[in-house]
């Protein structure tokens, strides 16, 4: 910001007494415009002036305690929260649209992906590993997450590798002398930094191209792609090594955690990682305390549903039609498999075909969108968003838009359930059919399936 007339100062762990006091003033005064601090800027001693922008880096690193005060705090500004593995539960409001999403896919110049392999805990391994780092001049991270053994895996590394110079660096370390490790490892003065996960952030050291981390099924997914992201960062190839104990296979949400860190190394990939974190974490307590977990009482979809309610309730918006109604016919084929076995003139398609929608994750959402549609507008709006969207719609997807414009009908009018069976169209409502003139069930005229399915929409129409 040296081109601006802006003061920014500086608020941490590491600035002295007088110098803290002093920024602390400038804030108050407004003599500084801009502050770049740890959790120490949500201390109560910390007063601004006229504050209107708060930019969070690294947002998953904070715990629910700091995010209630930073609710208090900055209550009337805005606020940009950056991270490039969010934590469930905040990635699961951006995805419901509780809050704003911009994600950035372009990676930095030179940027080249880092080689991922999974072991056993092999001394040879952890040896070659950093012997071959070394030979092409470049530096290692070793990750070891326990402070009372790290000396002990200290005297491993010199065993294995004599020549090479060893830092170690942790949390509970006195702040002058961990100043001075990084310091010496940053200058090239040393060969690996042995260190705790104090190393996951805030560190680009772009001499340093090879990580491995002890028992790395300790580790969340973030925290596991966050390391990985310590290194490569100058355009050279680079290495992380996840050990494991030999004795044991991993199981369970470890063994996911260790093959989604292994399936996505491609740049970018940090939304992906996020998102099989939501897929194994759970989207936790969006009012509550909890930032992951699984809803373990009710379904996924009926807890969308209800809280979609709620919102709409407390926007004063009409609820959508309570009746949930059901389709059946004997002309509609609901899937590829079934269309092919059976007869192409008896039966219509009313699927999502995969020739055009031919992602996995886009035919899934499409689906869930019709299902949602519930209403004769919203089925309405949901072909406009697809035209828009996708181009032309095939024949089984406008298929399946038309029933679902039966059920939002029959929704309407209370209807629980539609059936069309030969030439007879069944509508169930308050436990009877409806029949006409009190005799027998209305009768479709037509003798082709797309014929019934326009008939079975005028005759919803009229009631």
């Amino acid at each position: 910001m040296s081109d601006y007339p802006m003061r920014v100062d500086l608020l941490n762990r590491f600035r002295s007494p007088s110098e803290v006091r002093e920024t602390l003033r400038g804030l108050e005064d407004g003599s500084v415009d801009m502050v770049i601090g740890t959790h120490r800027l949500v201390s109560g001693d910390v007063r601004f002036k006229d504050l209107g922008l708060v930019v969070v880096d690294e947002e998953q690193r904070f715990g629910v305690a700091h995010k209630e005060k930073f609710k208090q705090l900055f209550r009337q500004v805005d606020v940009l929260t950056l991270s490039a593995t969010p934590i469930p539960r905040t990635l699961y409001m951006a995805l419901m649209g509780a809050r704003d999403m911009s994600t950035i896919e372009t990676p930095p110049p030179n940027r080249i992906p880092v080689s991922t392999t999974v072991c056993a805990y092999d001394e040879r391994v952890i040896r070659d590993a950093i012997k071959r780092e070394m030979k092409r001049g470049g530096q290692v991270f070793f990750l070891h997450n326990r402070v009372k053994t790290i000396e002990l895996m200290a005297s491993k590394i010199r065993q294995l590798v004599p020549e090479a110079r060893i830092l170690i660096g942790h949390g509970q370390m006195d702040k002058d002398d961990l100043e001075v490790v990084m310091h010496t490892f940053v200058q090239g003065e040393a060969d690996v930094l042995l260190a705790t996960t104090i190393i996951e952030t805030g560190i680009d050291i772009p001499n340093a191209n090879t990580i491995l981390i002890d028992r790395a099924d300790r580790f969340g997914l973030a925290d596991l792609y966050q390391l990985r992201g310590r290194v490569g960062r100058a355009g050279e190839k680079a290495y992380a090594i996840l050990l494991l104990p030999r004795d044991m296979m991993t199981v369970g949400d470890a063994r996911k955690r260790i093959h989604a860190i292994k399936q996505y190394t491609a740049l970018g990939s940090g939304f992906k990682i996020a998102m099989k974190d939501l897929e194994i974490r759970g989207a936790g307590n969006l009012l509550g305390t909890k930032q992951s977990g699984h809803i373990s009482q009710i379904g996924f979809d009926l807890y969308c549903q209800l809280l979609k309610q709620s919102v709409e309730r407390l926007k004063g918006r009409k609820d959508a039609p309570k009746t949930e109604t059901s389709f059946k016919a004997d002309i509609v084929a609901f899937s590829e498999a079934a269309f092919a076995k059976g007869d192409p003139a008896a039966f219509i398609p009313a699927f999502l075909p995969s020739n055009w929608l031919q992602e996995t994750k886009i035919r899934i959402a499409a689906f869930r969108e019709i299902s949602e549609a519930l209403t004769p507008a919203a089925v309405k709006n949901l072909e406009k968003s697809w035209r828009d969207k996708f181009g032309r719609i095939p024949a089984p997807a406008d298929n399946l838009i038309k029933i679902a414009q039966i059920k939002a009908l029959a929704a309407a009018e209370g209807i629980a359930s539609v059936e069309i069976q030969g030439q007879r169209l069944m509508l169930h409502r308050n436990g009877d059919y409806i029949l006409m003139e009190g005799r027998r069930f209305p009768r479709l005229q037509s003798t082709t399936p797309q014929g019934k399915l326009a008939e079975a929409i005028t005759l919803l129409l009229k009631f």
